[in-house]
């Protein structure tokens, strides 16, 4: 009797997400979802909906619903413990601040929330970092430029992720990724209020276009 074949199955490899933060600052939750869906067709996985928009709480559980899982969705503007608390209980998990503040982070963090904390100095960068933020994010990044970035890279620790947000377009993704950056932030560039969903497509996939021409 002949030996049965012996077959290996490969294992299914998901693909990594890319490192880009979508910013939909001045959504509404009536917009949404339609914003979300074309977000995660471009390949786009991370989005904030910042405290300063409107209904923000309704708004981020409506991108869970939509999401469904295919997305870390989460708060951006986060400036206190409260708004930790309500993004929390939401069942979101993303959070991003624009500052450093290291009460709000450690409470975050014992949250169980990914964090990617706002800083513009070396000194708030450790100071996030103690604090338990597992992300960094330099604000305003265009107002500091790549330079600074391979500076800071120089010092900060080496696992901890930098991200370049604000001023950050796709024809200046490239600069910050090879300083040293881990990904970005995309506020105006991808999302500006009033922005129809077909517009955020496009602008999403001219993003995700740049990165994979630097990853090349």
């Amino acid at each position: 009797m002949a030996a049965a074949a012996n077959f290996t199955t490969e294992p299914t490899m998901t693909p990594s997400p890319l490192p880009l933060i979508a910013i939909l600052r001045g959504i509404t939750p009536d917009e949404v979802r339609a914003h979300v869906r074309v977000l995660i067709d471009a390949g786009i996985s991370q989005i904030e909906i910042p405290t300063n928009s409107p209904d923000w709480l309704g708004s981020v559980q409506l991108a869970l619903q939509e999401a469904d899982g295919h997305a870390e969705v989460g708060a951006g503007t986060v400036l206190d413990i409260a708004d930790v608390d309500r993004l929390a209980d939401s069942g979101a998990r993303l959070m991003v601040t624009p500052n450093t503040n290291p009460l709000v982070i450690a409470h975050a963090r014992s949250r169980g929330l990914d964090i990617a904390a706002g800083f513009a100095t070396a000194s708030e960068a450790f100071a996030a970092v103690a604090a338990g933020a597992q992300r960094l994010k330099l604000f305003p990044a265009s107002q500091f430029g790549p330079g600074y970035v391979r500076a800071l890279k120089a010092v900060l620790p080496a696992d901890v992720p930098l991200y370049a947000v604000g001023g950050i377009g796709p024809g200046n993704l490239a600069e910050y990724l090879q300083a040293g950056c881990a990904g970005a932030g995309l506020g105006g560039e991808l999302y500006r209020v009033g922005q129809d969903a077909a517009t955020t497509a496009q602008h999403a996939d001219a993003f995700v276009a740049a990165l994979r021409r630097t990853n090349a």
